[in-house]
């Protein structure tokens, strides 16, 4: 019997563990329901549960034979400060917190995937199961990173994989090399000088200064970058005074900066410094920049890519494996393991479910007839990896 073909025979236990999950979604790092009911899972599977890297991460270990081959799979668990509009029975108990990106789904295919390997054995090596927090925005694949986990659980390679509404179910999309921007936020800080707003000759206008940098910082875009190499740079927020008739002393600006390689991550936030700095001198005002790099470009391995493609292919036919997907700008913080230890990251189609819209939308749910793919897909990569027949 298949893995999609067993797993698929208890795929009802997957929809309940999926729609617990949703209808109690937790924010990054505060994970703890969710960490509970995963590691209790992986127990009565019959695997070992290691807690507390990251915070509320998770990893259990199942080992079979003597065969030193690693492999590790990953899936993320925390949900989204959005409040949920969707009716149906396992909505959100919480409000303002919503499983919006279909990390529940996640969770539970990899879970799918532990209970299979679990009885069946059909393999022979070591697989770690890594369940990741705070994926949305808040570090936790580097937490986890930095916490040991490659140490604790040395890996040959590991594999993660998302959803794509847009994609439709049954079909899988992988491409090797830079697959996801990387990200960073910033907060400019404009110090001029306050006035009378009716005396704008005696200020140094901060607000004015935040507007020219604005529409300078788009020079580095269109002319610091060759054109055919991605980089997205959005300011997002502008704040400053509280009154109608005051020139405000400060101005602080913020957003984000999305590009497919560290080195132009790194170009981008030196020259938007040297961009403030002089425009802001110019008008007599001076600048500060804080610059947090919140994910790394996610770049899969090209071999790593090759074989997640090759074991999706096996699932559901060559012709529903696309190995050219588009270059994504959303970013994706399984990069810092990536960064770390060969992989690859693939996306799953979730289109054609009950509720079909976007991720990060009040009305999204997570496709559940797609819960036995995901999970077989996890599987035969364990099975094909470690194969116990070295002609696989």
């Amino acid at each position: 019997m298949s893995p999609r073909d067993q797993i698929a025979e208890f795929h009802e236990d997957l929809i309940q563990w999926r729609r617990d999950i949703h209808a109690h979604p937790e924010l990054g790092f505060e994970e703890n329901r969710t960490s509970d009911l995963v590691a209790e899972k992986l127990r009565c599977f019959g695997i070992d549960v290691h807690r507390g890297l990251g915070k509320t991460g998770v990893v259990g270990t199942l080992r079979v034979g003597n065969h030193g081959a690693t492999i590790g799979l990953r899936a993320d668990m925390d949900a989204l400060p959005i409040m949920e509009a969707n009716t149906f029975a396992h909505r959100s108990v919480f409000d303002g917190k919503m499983h919006a990106c279909g990390h529940d789904g996640h969770t539970t295919m990899l879970l799918g995937a532990a209970r299979y390997l679990a009885e069946t054995k059909n393999f022979e090596g070591c697989v770690h199961f890594v369940f990741q927090p705070a994926e949305e925005g808040l570090g936790g694949g580097d937490a986890m990173v930095q916490d040991g986990l490659f140490e604790k659980f040395p890996m040959d390679a590991i594999f993660g994989m998302h959803n794509r509404p847009s994609t439709p179910a049954g079909q899988f999309a992988i491409r090797s090399g830079p697959m996801m921007a990387g990200g960073g936020f910033f907060d400019l800080t404009i110090d001029g000088k306050g006035a009378h707003a009716g005396r704008p000759e005696s200020s140094i206008d901060p607000v004015l200064i935040a507007a020219h940098i604005t529409t300078a910082l788009q020079s580095i875009v269109s002319r610091n970058v060759k054109p055919a190499e991605p980089l997205v740079l959005s300011v997002t927020k502008i704040h400053s005074g509280d009154a109608y008739n005051v020139i405000p002393q400060s101005a602080v600006m913020s957003g984000t900066i999305r590009a497919f390689s560290n080195e132009v991550m790194a170009m981008a936030e030196t020259r938007m410094l040297e961009v403030a700095e002089n425009v802001a001198a110019a008008f007599g005002a001076t600048t500060t920049l804080d610059f947090k790099t919140i994910f790394l470009p996610l770049i899969n391995n090209n071999k790593e890519a090759e074989f997640a493609g090759d074991t999706a292919a096996e699932l559901v036919g060559e012709e529903n494996i696309n190995r050219h997907g588009p270059l994504i700008m959303g970013s994706e913080d399984f990069s810092f393991m990536l960064d770390k230890c060969p992989g690859a990251y693939i996306n799953i189609g979730n289109g054609g479910g009950v509720v079909d819209c976007e991720i990060h939308n009040p009305g999204y749910d997570f496709n559940d007839e797609i819960l036995a793919l995901g999970a077989s897909y996890y599987a035969r990569l364990v099975e094909r990896r470690l194969a116990k027949s070295k002609d696989v």
